[in-house]
This record gives C-alpha cells, sequence and structure tokens, in this order.
C-alpha cells in the first residue's frame, strides 16, 4: 500500500490515506474504460448515511483550495481538508469477490460506529454531519443507500 504524506501549513505532517495497489489497478482500468484523462480519484466524507458521515469517491479533474494531492501507485488521489480530518489513517482496498463482483473496501480508525454495510460511520469524536450542513463542494448526503438503513 502506498503511505501518504500530507505537509500543509499548521498540520503536522504525517500518514493521511493509503491506497493498495489493487485498488490502484481498479480505479485506473475504471477510469480508462470511461476515458476520464487527466481525472484522479477524490475521496471524501459528506454528512448522511445511517451512522452520521458517509464515505464517497469520484473520478475529479479539478484540485481545489486546500486539497491534499498526491500519486499512489500511478493513480492520483485528492482529498479535501475537512474530509482529510475523518480519512487520516484510513486505507482503501479492492476485493473481487468473484470474476463478475467486486467491491472497494475502506478500512478506517477514525470509526467508533458503522453501518452494516460499511459505507457509514460515526467518528471517534462523536462529531455528526453537522460540519458538512453548510459545507458545499458539490458532495451529496443522505441515506447510504448500500442497506436497509439508508
Amino acid at each position: 500500500m502506498a503511505v501518504i504524506e500530507e505537509d500543509v501549513v499548521g498540520v503536522a505532517t504525517g500518514a493521511l490515506l493509503e491506497i493498495s495497489p489493487v485498488a490502484a489497478q481498479r480505479l485506473q482500468e475504471m477510469m480508462r474504460e470511461k476515458e476520464l484523462e487527466g481525472y484522479g480519484l477524490r475521496v471524501f466524507v459528506a454528512g448522511g448515511g445511517c451512522s452520521g458521515l458517509q464515505y464517497g469517491m469520484t473520478f475529479d479533474d479539478e484540485v481545489r483550495e486546500g486539497d491534499a494531492d498526491w500519486q499512489a501507485h500511478g493513480l492520483r488521489v485528492l482529498v479535501d481538508p475537512v474530509s482529510a480530518r475523518y480519512l487520516r489513517g484510513a486505507s482503501i482496498d479492492y476485493q473481487q469477490d468473484n470474476m463478475l463482483a467486486g467491491a472497494f473496501k475502506i478500512d478506517n480508525p477514525n470509526a467508533v460506529a458503522s453501518c452494516g454495510c460499511g459505507h457509514s460511520f460515526r467518528a471517534k469524536d462523536g462529531e455528526e454531519s453537522s460540519e458538512y450542513d453548510n459545507y458545499d463542494e458539490g458532495y451529496a448526503g443522505g441515506g447510504c443507500g448500500h442497506c436497509s438503513h439508508g
């Protein structure tokens, strides 16, 4: 897994997010299939889901002010500064269940509770989605939609 270092004024340097080689390869394949040259993976946290916060990933070609921006196994990765708080130390892997199906899995040490499907979580500091009520970066909230709790 690639360990990402963040060097932001006022923030201690340390590992931000790990991406396994398998996950990076699968994401690069998806971008090639969709002809998204010059795009990277944006990983973010948004308010919503049945546990208060939910994970999100999208392909993005725009770097916003304050974004952490790095390469992991040849994959460009972007994380906004608010999401970075909740994702520090997390890891993303891709698990192939069978020939037809696979899924990305986020292992997050900052989560104290998560939805049964693992797509939403509650942070260690107990903060819910209130931080995102006025945080409009184009990320959607709402139910997690992956289990019956959404």
